[in-house]
């Protein structure tokens, strides 16, 4: 398949642990099923960091976060760094981004050629943690959202994502119309599921309160957690609020019907490609940022490492052209640009990845055997937290507390923590020793709070005068779309109009 269009659709804080493909019993999702279905899952995909900007930073770079300074969710993504948007543009693929994707700094483009919304969050400083002060008290999240968990018929999430959506279809059909069609790559990225766990009614009634299950881990004591759990607990001030099983339920229906709203999305993107004819030649990659702890181990929300938080959906569909399957070898989000350049034809252009194509894979290849990492670098914290996963074991690791490591093939809902145990003393001081050969902890703390008190000043500064606008202000050209002076009615009309591609219902 040369040159394959890509629509690269990703959701934000999405367990691949609530999803009926990775054996969740409660959740329907039946667009998203479809693509499991009729593509190829990746089962074992991980991202490089639990946290938004940071995970996003590492993916379209391609890159390790610590090694690019995608330290938390308002680090500057350097200008000079190339993404897979860069990549594909080498390539003469049309670039577009509809949604958010967390960039802070001048720069709101980043490989994009064009760029339907504006992001949801802030692009300046003002998110900087301060790890120079490990007695400051900084709430980024605490447990509102889990507590007023519930219905509604709009919320700021619902705005953004009804926009992200409608934009890219609009996008999508254009596509569609142009009849010297270059190759293209639309990555649409919607803020949902990302807590507050609310929803409109009719996808909040697809499910039964008495259907929702609560976690298969109970809440661990205070006394009894690891800790970085410990830190996340208080972080999140978890411990000032009385959470019921009541609580819980509502929280994880509330999250289970937010799925089903992007769930909706995915099935209206997918219409779009298949009654255009654009799916012949059009690859539809799904992934997540990272994922949720919904209530897991008594934890919530993300910025750990264990399953629920790391473990993210990837889907890649292109019926004709990929053929079903599923990957049990371990993955990671760096592997999206080499993969993308490949479909480019640009691999060979890409500088510095930590990734690998996942093309062979999707030829039925096996992938090497590597670890797979991940870092935590942001607020809660205030040394860098690390994890491997090596085939089926994972190792937690800082240089400040007790290590954790955990068998997946035995123990998926990781209850045994076997750092301890006599029997894996040799696997646990080789995984720490590839973990300190990988990352220099200390030079990366150095990094890390230096660039804060940089952004930190600058921020300060910034609120005297008059401040830069970074946020990105979308265009829209009405000129281009309906009837204007220079051209005929009829003519726009002619422009306008696109057939239902052949074979699709309703085709001539």
């Amino acid at each position: 398949m040369e040159q394959p269009n890509v629509v690269f659709v990703m959701a934000d804080q999405l367990t691949a642990k609530a999803l009926p493909f990775h054996g969740h019993p409660v959740v329907k999702a039946a667009a998203l099923s479809r693509l499991a279905r009729e593509g190829v899952v990746f089962e074992n995909a991980y991202c490089n960091a639990p946290l938004c900007g940071p995970s996003r930073t590492s993916m379209m770079t391609g890159q390790m976060p610590s090694k690019v300074g995608g330290y938390d969710n308002a680090h500057e993504f350097p200008a000079s760094m190339p993404t897979f948007a860069h990549y594909m543009r080498l390539g003469g693929y049309r670039t577009c981004l509809s949604g958010k994707m967390h960039f802070a700094g001048p720069d709101q483009l980043h490989g994009f050629e064009e760029r339907l919304t504006t992001d949801i969050y802030p692009s300046d400083f003002s998110w900087t943690p301060n790890w120079s002060d490990p007695d400051a008290k900084v709430r980024f999240q605490d447990m509102q959202n889990v507590m007023q968990a519930g219905t509604c018929l709009r919320s700021l999430q619902m705005d953004y994502d009804d926009e992200v959506n409608e934009r890219a279809v609009r996008w999508l059909y254009d596509r569609a119309r142009d009849a010297e069609l270059a190759p293209f790559m639309l990555t649409v990225s919607f803020t949902s599921p990302h807590d507050p766990y609310v929803a409109r009614p009719e996808f909040w009634d697809m499910y039964d309160d008495n259907d929702i299950d609560l976690p298969k881990v109970p809440p661990i004591p205070v006394e009894e957690l690891d800790a970085h759990s410990a830190r996340l607990h208080a972080h999140y001030s978890v411990g000032e609020v009385e959470v019921t099983e009541d609580v819980i339920r509502r929280a994880r229906h509330g999250y289970y019907a937010s799925i089903e709203y992007i769930d909706s999305k995915i099935a209206a993107l997918t219409q779009v490609l298949e009654e255009t004819g654009l799916a012949e030649n059009t690859i539809l990659v799904f992934a997540s940022d990272h994922g949720d702890m919904m209530g897991e181990r008594g934890m919530y929300y993300k910025k750990c490492f264990f399953e629920w938080a790391l473990h993210v959906p990837l889907i890649m569909w292109s019926p004709g052209n990929i053929g079903a399957g599923r990957v049990s070898d371990a993955v990671s989000l760096v592997d999206i640009l080499p993969t993308f350049s490949a479909w480019a034809g640009t691999l060979d252009d890409v500088v510095e990845c930590d990734g690998l194509s996942l093309l062979p894979a999707l030829e039925g290849e096996a992938l090497p055997v590597r670890q797979i990492g991940a870092e935590y670098l942001s607020e809660g914290v205030f040394e860098p937290v690390f994890t491997l996963i090596e085939g089926r074991l994972k190792l937690i690791y800082s240089e400040v507390d007790p290590p954790l490591l955990f068998d997946l093939a035995h123990d998926p809902d990781e209850m045994t923590n076997l750092a301890s145990d006599p029997a894996y003393e040799d696997t646990l001081h080789r995984l720490i020793g590839i973990a300190r050969d990988r990352w220099d902890a200390d030079a990366i703390k150095t990094r890390i709070i230096k660039d804060q008190n940089r952004r930190r000043v600058i921020h300060r500064a910034h609120a005297v005068g008059t401040p830069p606008s970074w946020d990105f202000q979308p265009y829209v050209d009405a000129s281009t779309q309906f009837v204007r002076a220079d051209k005929w009615t009829v003519e726009v009309e002619a422009e306008a109009h696109l057939d239902v591609a052949p074979g699709q219902r309703g085709s001539r």
